[in-house]
């Protein structure tokens, strides 16, 4: 009971002073009201010099550049030279490693075509030296079928068999690209033709070859074996005759 009564008076003497305090506070700001009120009329019945002083005792504050922003800007802008900078010289890198690659690319090539002629000519020049070696027999298989004339069917049989022993060596250098020269009634070539004879005849115009002694051959496109020939020449001119004129006897006076 003591407590509720000293809960009592103690609420009964703040009530006053609440309101006390809400007074104080209303009076407080209609002056604050009045004096801002007041304050905007002065100024607006203030002449114009009255204005510009109030407005040189509160200067309008200048918005300066955001100097912090600027400096990342300049920061980026170096940075994007610099990798523009780096991307050039990767370009002229780019270029000069694709151009070096493209010379070695064009040498490889060369050295390629230049080793593969070089075998080529080496590959010819020991076919070559190999049929000159073989030409000869295919020369003593040639003058035994012009010299030997069969008789008898035993002579015949080995005529036959030597003779397609001959034809098969001959059929073999075809394929390796071998062919024989015709130089009989052609002009003489000394690039083809070597001239071991000369005989004066009217037949044939002056070199012209008459007969071939020794057969010639092509390998592919080159001379395997010069043929040997023999070329005709013009005809020797008979010295003609001379006349002798009889002198008349001479006539004496009796």
């Amino acid at each position: 009971m003591i407590d509720e009564e000293k809960q009592t008076e103690y609420a009964t003497n703040q009530e006053p002073q609440q309101q006390t305090q809400q007074t104080t506070n209303e009076v407080t700001t209609k002056t604050m009201d009045s004096n801002a009120f007041g304050e905007f009329e002065t100024q607006a019945n203030a002449p114009e010099g009255d204005a510009n002083v109030a407005s040189n005792e509160n200067p309008v504050e200048v918005e300066k550049p955001d100097t912090s922003s600027t400096a990342p800007e300049a920061d980026n802008r170096a940075a994007l030279l610099e990798k523009e900078r780096e991307i050039e010289s990767l370009k002229a890198s780019l270029e000069e490693r694709t151009s070096q690659y493209m010379r070695m690319g064009a040498d490889f090539e060369n050295f390629r075509k230049r080793t593969l002629k070089d075998k080529e000519d080496l590959e010819q020049k020991i076919k070559q030296n190999t049929l000159q070696e073989i030409l000869p027999v295919v020369d003593n298989f040639e003058r035994a079928r012009a010299q030997l004339k069969p008789q008898t069917d035993a002579e015949m049989n080995l005529h036959k068999s030597y003779q397609g022993v001959y034809k098969q060596l001959v059929d073999c250098l075809k394929r390796l690209g071998v062919s024989a020269m015709r130089p009989e009634g052609k002009e003489f070539d000394p690039n083809l033709h070597e001239a071991v004879m000369r005989e004066p005849t009217s037949e044939y115009p002056e070199g012209t070859v008459i007969e071939e002694l020794v057969r010639g051959y092509y390998l592919g496109d080159r001379v395997l074996r010069h043929a040997l020939v023999k070329v005709a020449t013009a005809p020797e001119e008979t010295p003609s005759e001379t006349v002798v004129a009889e002198t008349p006897p001479e006539v004496t006076e009796s």
